[in-house]
């Protein structure tokens, strides 16, 4: 019986990453829980997000689940170390394979960083890529306007691109090669941001980088599903399945079905 891969966040954003999961692992089944009776984390404290992100899992692992995906910067980064003491599955989250990817792509080692308050006061970002560069400079700028834009539909709005100046420019002027994308909703507003900053810096996709953890991760661990049919997927909510369905749309560019409320209380 083929096990599923679990993928949970805050509410919307992690569905890129559940996107390129799909896109890298044609033959997984995956299941998506987005906690949008309390989304955004990016505000909240270490402790509650935590806490909301243990429930998560352990509704996930109870789904039989082969691994867990924190795809949610905030989560990865108050939660991660908590999640992988509790659990004995294997969980990766999307700060380190976001902060590699940079790392690599990074020829000056001036790397850039914007995401949620609560990544950027976490520091996670800094810690992940210095322990991989000690020669590196790291330049965040939180930018908390974003997710509510986007999850407002507004990704090619002209109040969005103001918003963009503002925050990046600043940042995009202080002689960055690489700029990180520190939350996963920021890929759906890639084409604002890549004309807001200096175009020879780079973007990184951290959606894309935690896809490509989750196959190196399940290949080392002999967990990988090759063969069989394409794979099966499930949502699960803790509110308002119905607007998931409209603006999972958006995210996936398709319909969403099979959306369950499951109360996390």
């Amino acid at each position: 019986m083929k096990k599923p891969i679990g993928i949970f966040d805050s509410g919307l954003g992690g569905l890129t990453v559940f996107s390129e999961i799909r896109k890298l692992l044609p033959k997984e089944d995956l299941i998506y829980f987005g906690d949008t009776a309390h989304v955004p984390y990016g505000s909240k404290s270490k402790e509650v997000v935590t806490n909301y992100s243990l429930k998560i899992a352990e509704f996930l692992a109870n789904q039989n689940v082969k691994m867990i995906v924190v795809a949610c910067n905030t989560a990865s980064a108050f939660a991660l170390g908590a999640l992988q003491r509790h659990f004995k599955l294997p969980i990766s989250g999307v700060i380190l394979p976001g902060a590699k990817s940079a790392v690599e792509l990074s020829s000056r080692k001036r790397i850039g960083v914007i995401g949620t308050e609560g990544t950027i006061k976490s520091s996670s970002y800094d810690r992940a890529i210095r322990s991989l560069s000690k020669k590196a400079k790291i330049l965040s700028a939180p930018c908390p306007l974003f997710v509510p834009l986007i999850e407002e539909g507004w990704v090619s709005h002209p109040v969005t691109a103001a918003v963009a100046r503002e925050y990046l420019t600043p940042l995009s002027r202080k002689g960055i090669d690489v700029m990180v994308l520190g939350c996963t909703h920021y890929p759906l507003i890639k084409k604002i941001i890549r004309a807001v900053v200096d175009r020879n810096i780079l973007l990184v996709d951290s959606a894309e980088a935690a896809a490509k953890d989750v196959a190196a991760t399940l290949t080392q661990k002999q967990l990988l599903q090759e063969k069989g049919p394409f794979g099966k997927y499930k949502f699960y909510v803790s509110d308002a399945p119905d607007k998931f369905k409209v603006l999972g749309k958006r995210f996936l560019g398709h319909s969403v079905e099979n959306v369950k409320r499951v109360s996390l209380e």
